[in-house]
């Protein structure tokens, strides 16, 4: 159901930016030939997939002219936010977008419908899971193609694991801990020159708050969770944030396992300077590329994962949206996924595709599809102001993680659980999305 007083209360930017994409779809499609198709991509990497696909409709489009538009994923929401203003498009366009930044345009009536065939497709569970055509969805009609995710798993130095005498990758979130103390290097002064575990405590934005939300999600909490009839509530203000936010704070502050200003994420990964870090499937082909040599390998998560679906959705008049459509369909065929798994490394999120080719040459890609019965997924939820509170959460983990008086005050903990959990029901207040 579509929150009333959101709706109502679109704003003069919105409806300037569903009259400029109207603009310059009518303008694009007026000109337009029947064969031509743009594709606008917020992952570089992506590019050579979707010219992949359209290499592939050239036996049935012979006259096919694909045009493949990625830049960074923030230029890329750039891209759609400003309207699509930098001139017509011919023919359709395929706009790949995450479900919680479609909900933005699917809010305001700006992204059209699937067509009775791709949304039977997508409704089919013999070719997704719920928890995907949910999010290619909206107010339970199919407005988007699910395609690809993000989903972390655990990569860890095997040889740094030998050198500690770690043998299994860590299964709990207290062997997380433990594997850390025992993996972390240090100078002779004690000052850690490798980390034992790569933690997310500064950098970009909301890439903070949902780091947090995957080790949060292994103690039972979340940031938001749904509380019926289009509403939310936080879930961390409790035993769950304390848990998370505590090991942070005790891996920084107390065994000094990690700090802000060490090397982190892929880059240290790739250099030996941290021994493990969780992140999403992509880092495989970018470790075969830049440090072919390394020995790893990967786990799942102890409970579950984040999981960031990303949708393809189609814009144009209804003659020319057909051959959208048709190359969204394109992108999910066995074949073309199978290419995806192994030449780009994102996770294709279809059921029923035989991925034994892909982990048999590379065994990392396991953990991501190869997971445990009953593991959990969460999203980030399909909401407008996702991305202010992510934002707003991370700028205060920023400030907790440079606080050592945190690490030894439970109460001070949870004081500030609660002050940051309150900012986040006045965003979702504002926007009539709080659960009373």
């Amino acid at each position: 159901m579509k929150n009333a007083s959101v709706t109502t209360r679109i704003s003069t930017r919105v409806l300037l930016l569903s009259a400029a994409l109207a603009g310059t779809f009518a303008a694009g499609m007026t000109a337009a030939s029947a064969e031509t198709l743009t594709v606008w991509s917020g992952y570089p990497e992506m590019a050579p997939f979707y010219q992949h696909v359209a290499d592939g409709m050239k036996a049935s489009h012979p006259d096919l002219d694909v045009k493949v538009e990625a830049i960074a994923l923030r230029e890329h929401e750039k891209r759609v936010a400003l309207g699509l203003t930098g001139g017509g498009q011919e023919g359709a366009t395929v706009i790949e977008l995450s479900g919680s930044t479609a909900t933005r345009y699917l809010e305001n009536d700006i992204l059209p419908e699937a067509p009775e065939d791709i949304s039977a497709f997508v409704k089919d569970p013999k070719n997704f899971d719920r928890f995907f055509t949910d999010i290619a969805s909206y107010d339970g009609k199919v407005y988007g193609v699910p395609l690809f995710r993000g989903q972390g798993s655990l990569f860890y130095n095997t040889d740094m694991f030998k050198t500690a005498g770690l043998t299994t990758p860590p299964k709990t979130m207290e062997e997380y801990t433990e594997y850390a103390r025992k993996l972390t290097q240090r100078d002779g002064s004690g000052k850690p020159t490798v980390s034992g575990w790569s933690l997310r405590l500064s950098g970009g934005g909301q890439g903070i708050a949902e780091k947090f939300w995957t080790n949060m999600h292994q103690y039972g909490g979340a940031i938001l969770v749904p509380a019926g009839e289009g509403k939310w509530k936080t879930d961390f203000a409790n035993e769950a944030g304390r848990k998370a936010l505590k090991q942070y704070l005790d891996l920084v502050f107390t065994d000094k396992s990690v700090t802000p200003e060490m090397p982190a994420d892929a880059d240290a990964f790739e250099r030996g300077q941290t021994a493990m870090f969780i992140r999403e499937s992509w880092v495989i082909g970018d470790i075969a590329q830049k440090a072919p040599d390394l020995k790893y390998a990967t786990a799942p998560l102890p409970t579950g994962s984040i999981a960031l679906p990303t949708n393809l959705y189609v814009v144009g008049d209804e003659d020319a949206a057909k051959l959208g459509w048709e190359f969204a369909m394109a992108a999910n065929s066995p074949e073309n996924l199978v290419w995806l798994l192994q030449n780009v490394g994102w996770l294709p999120n279809r059921s029923g595709v035989d991925y034994a080719s892909v982990t048999s040459k590379q065994p990392a890609f396991a953990a991501f599809v190869d997971y445990p019965e009953g593991y959990k997924f969460f999203t980030l939820p399909s909401i407008g102001p996702i991305e202010e509170i992510l934002t707003r959460v991370a700028a205060q983990l920023v400030v907790a993680f440079a606080d050592p008086s945190l690490a030894t005050d439970d109460a001070k903990i949870d004081a500030f659980l609660k002050k940051t959990s309150d900012e986040v029901d006045t965003i979702l207040d504002r926007e009539g999305l709080l659960a009373k």
